[in-house]
């Protein structure tokens, strides 16, 4: 009788089991969705076919962003929603590992971003021109950057001569481009009443001059313009930050806790 009771008071927790699981579930599912769409995004593009072509691409294939994100997600999802399940105190222990882990790497991340702000806009600068110098050899990245420049109203990393550095839209004399002096379109300045974008609104516009030039495009950068956005909206950056921080330790306390109460059943079953 008082063993039954014993083996009664240690049961593991049903709410923390499937609270686990059931978060975990659609984390997986997103994973599985997003390395789908990297997957099928490389297939079009025939990288699929020949692996080599991956280290072509001289500018950031935005399709790691999915395979990255997708592959972590998927990890960590199969990871806690397999060991809440199947009350696998390994797998649960990899899955608050793994996220301990991630959460650091950001806490890091941001630490540093903060102390070496310098740096980091360098840094930015850099990867900005160095996709601006890949800019037509591949379509998602080229996607990527006209949408930065159309979101923040910007042009090149600091101004719309950075496109001198892609081959396409550079001023040399030896340039037989079309596109030679001009912008992509997502530098132009829009047009309410135009319902169709003019994709040629970029042409020979860095041929005019400065003030010329500011009534057809945007002439600021896009490291000063995002830098101002992040100004702008620092509470709700700080917010959305703060809120995954919270989630991914309250992941790991619920998988800690379920480890725990696996650990202390298996204890009381060896002694009744």
């Amino acid at each position: 009788m008082m063993s039954g009771k014993y083996f009664k008071a240690h049961e593991v927790s049903c709410c923390i089991k499937y609270f686990i699981f059931g978060f975990n579930i659609i984390f997986w599912l997103l994973g599985v969705a997003f390395l789908g769409i990297g997957l099928w995004a490389w297939s079009e593009k025939g990288v699929l076919s020949n692996i080599s072509s991956i280290t072509d691409l001289g500018g950031f294939d935005p399709v790691w962003l999915f395979l990255v994100v997708g592959g972590v997600m998927f990890i960590l999802g199969f990871a806690g929603c397999i060991g809440a399940l199947r009350e696998n105190s390994f797998l649960l222990k990899f899955f608050s590992v793994f996220l301990g882990i991630i959460f650091f790497l950001e806490l890091t991340a941001g630490v540093l971003a903060f102390v070496f702000k310098d740096w980091i806009k360098d840094q930015l600068n850099f990867f900005i021109n160095n996709n601006i110098r890949a800019y037509r050899d591949d379509i998602d990245l080229q996607n990527l950057i006209d949408f930065t420049q159309e979101y923040w109203e910007c042009c090149g990393a600091f101004g719309a001569d950075d496109w001198n550095l892609n081959i396409y839209f550079n001023c040399t004399d030896s340039n037989p481009s079309r596109e030679k002096c001009g912008v992509p379109f997502s530098c132009c300045t829009k047009d309410p009443a135009e319902d169709v974008i003019n994709t040629q609104c970029g042409y020979d516009i860095r041929a005019k001059a400065d003030s010329e030039q500011m009534t057809f495009i945007y002439i600021k950068g896009c490291v000063p313009q995002f830098e101002k956005w992040l100004q702008d909206n620092l509470t709700v950056v700080a917010g959305i930050f703060i809120g995954i921080a919270l989630l991914q330790i309250f992941g790991i306390c619920l998988a800690q806790n379920l480890v725990s109460d696996i650990e202390v059943v298996r204890e009381s079953c060896l002694f009744t």
